[in-house]
Order: structure tokens, then sequence, then C-alpha cells
């Protein structure tokens, strides 16, 4: 059975590193199950070279393809199965889910306190996307008690930028972002610019990420298997 974890890409060396360093944690929860590593753009192996790569389909199953998006967006909805055209099945992006709002959580913690919290996105113009972030922005906002907004480093609006300023001129003194990006890299960088006072590391290496990737797998294989693994008990179960 294979995993392929389809990345963003970066040019980040660190980046790139920590997304490796994730799919470790992915196959220490499930020794048996091959996990490949491939990339949407900028980064390699590409999608086409990993796919290409990869032995035979195995008898016991099929080649599921999880996206590492935390939402709805182009590379997820239609770049990705655009790409794998039938050679694999396609799973559902990681996000919103409250294995992502635990991770979130945490780095939050190891920030100093603050009186006003944004979840601090990627961005996309996909309505769905949007959407997507906003679920998070609310699973977050339920986890710490508080509302908390969400903006974008890299996209139309809400800016992360102007979500913050008006956050300072509402009264806020100190502002801490909450990294909603699995690695660091470009759009890190563009958090970390939007005048926070603090910001949290991006989700990084994790267990519960590590779990959620799993997590997405069985939900996919199931489904294309019929085992009835993608009802949301069972899978969660499965993934550790």
């Amino acid at each position: 059975m294979t995993l392929l974890a389809v990345g963003h890409g970066t040019r980040d060396p660190a980046g790139v590193a920590t997304v490796r360093a994730v799919l470790d944690r992915v196959r220490s929860l499930r020794p048996a199950l091959t996990v490949a590593e491939s990339y949407a753009e900028i980064t390699e192996p590409s999608l086409e070279a990993a796919l290409t790569a990869l032995p035979g389909r195995p008898q016991t199953g099929p080649v599921v393809a999880v996206p590492l998006m935390l939402g709805r967006g182009h590379h997820a909805c239609a770049d990705i199965p655009g790409r794998i055209r039938g050679r694999a099945v396609v799973a559902r992006p990681l996000g919103p889910h409250p294995l992502l709002t635990e991770v979130l959580a945490e780095r939050l913690r190891e920030t100093r306190p603050a009186d006003a919290i944004v979840l601090g996105a990627a961005g996309t113009s996909d309505p769905s996307g949007v959407a997507d972030v906003a679920a998070a922005a609310r699973l977050l906002g339920r986890r710490l008690g508080r509302t908390v907004p969400y903006g974008f480093a890299a996209s139309a609006g809400p800016a992360l930028t102007d979500v913050v300023a008006d956050l300072r001129a509402r009264g806020a003194r100190r502002i801490a972002i909450a990294s909603y990006l699995i690695a660091p890299g470009f759009f890190h960088e563009r958090v970390l610019a939007a005048g926070a006072d603090d910001v949290s590391r991006p989700l990084g290496v994790h267990r519960a990420l590590a779990r959620l990737i799993v997590h997405r797998y069985d939900e996919a294989f199931g489904a294309a298997a019929g085992s009835g693994v993608d009802r949301p008990a069972e899978a969660a179960r499965r993934a550790g």
C-alpha cells in the first residue's frame, strides 16, 4: 500500500527538511505503508516523477495521493487530480480538522501571552478554500475560548497585515499570529512580516499532523476499496 504525499513545494531547504521529517513520523505510525514524497511545484521530485518512480500498483489496494494542503484550493482540487489522471486516488486536503487545531494551540503556547490572536494562512482565491480557513479559525477560537480572526499572507483579502493593523487600531496591545502553515518558506516569511508582536512556528513535525495525514489516507483508501474505513470513527482509530 502506498501513500503519495504531495507538498506545495518551496525553495527553502528548511521547508523541504520539515516535510521529510513529517513523513518520517507518518512512517513511524504505519510501518507497513510505503510513504513517497512529491511536490506540486518548485521542489523535486515532482508529482509526475514520483508517480513514475513508484513500483507497479500493489495488489492490496490503490496508491493514495494525500495533498499536504490545509484546505481546498487550486492545487488540492484541480491541479493534483488533473495531473494524476486516474493513476492514484486523491485524498481530501488536510484541513480544517481538530488535529490541526491541537497543533496550532501547542505552537501558540510557545509564544508570549497576547490579547489578540490571528490565524495566518497562505491565502487562496478559491471561495471553498477561504471557507476552510474561516472554519479553522473558528475551531481555534473555540479551543482558546476567544474570537480568532484570520488573514492571508499572499492573496486578496482579508490581508493579514490589514487584520493585524485593525486589531492594533482597536486597542490590542500584543498580537500573536498562529502560523497556519506546515513548514517554513516564502509564506511563513510573509506571516513574520505582517506586523504582529509574535508569530508561532509552522505546524511542522508533530504527531497530530502525522496522524491526520494517515487519517486522510485511510478515508480515501476505504472509499476506493469499499472497505468502510472511510467512516470517521474507524479512520480516526486507524490513524492512531
